[in-house]
């Protein structure tokens, strides 16, 4: 029997080992940037990132913040918009629906309350309040019943640059949601975030073969250098 498809691969390699083979031999065209940006940083608090307070935070690239503030200002000053999320519930938790009924404990997603210290942005995060937008979102999507939408469409973006965490959540679950509705979406390497590797770097190959550019944040900084 000839057969044209392909039998699930197994083989012994790393997600990161297999990351680095797509990323040296790419096999598809790049979406590439369009005529005008917007950065979402995805879920930039304490929470997610103080690996010196939260058994829920953790840290992958040391200069993450630092990268995701260096974008952020160039965007800034190209008068592109910088939108940053982050995760709170009500009281009752009600509003974390079914999401929060896997566990219960103090540092379970749901008992991310309003203006606590685990909603609070990192303070380490530049964030120009004047013209930056800050939504609370509830579900894993920076998409999903917050306004992100119309105010790209407002802005006339084509192109969505995400950062944050964690990458095999909710930076996943954003790209996705920007290509199904129509965006280039941009993922630089170094601002994104998860809790092991290789949930880090599978999902960083499965953005690249299907969703997203997966590029180092030097070219999204040569990219606003060029305009």
């Amino acid at each position: 029997m000839t057969i044209i498809g392909t039998r699930m691969v197994r083989e012994d390699k790393t997600a990161r080992q297999l990351f680095e083979d797509v990323m040296a031999n790419p096999a598809r065209a790049k979406f590439g940037f369009g005529e005008k940006v917007a950065i979402v940083n995805i879920d930039f608090q304490n929470a997610y990132t103080r690996i010196d307070r939260y058994k829920t935070a953790y840290e992958t690239d040391p200069r993450q913040i630092e990268h995701t503030n260096t974008i952020s200002k160039l965007a800034r000053e190209a008068g592109m918009p910088v939108i940053w999320t982050h995760v709170a519930y009500m009281d009752s938790a009600a509003d974390a629906g079914v999401w929060g009924t896997r566990t219960d404990t103090p540092d379970s997603l749901q008992n991310i309350k309003y203006d606590s210290d685990r909603h609070a942005f990192d303070e380490r995060c530049a964030i120009d309040e004047s013209v930056d937008a800050i939504y609370t979102k509830r579900m894993p999507s920076a998409f999903f019943e917050t306004p992100l939408q119309s105010l790209l469409v407002w802005h006339k973006v084509d192109t969505v640059v995400l950062t944050g965490g964690s990458t095999s959540g909710c930076i996943r679950a954003t790209a996705v949601e920007s290509l199904s509705r129509g965006y280039r979406t941009i993922v630089p390497i170094e601002t994104c975030a998860d809790k092991h590797e290789s949930y880090h770097f599978a999902n960083l190959t499965d953005l690249q073969l299907k969703y997203a550019d997966v590029v180092p944040v030097q070219d999204v900084v040569d990219w606003f250098g060029a305009r």
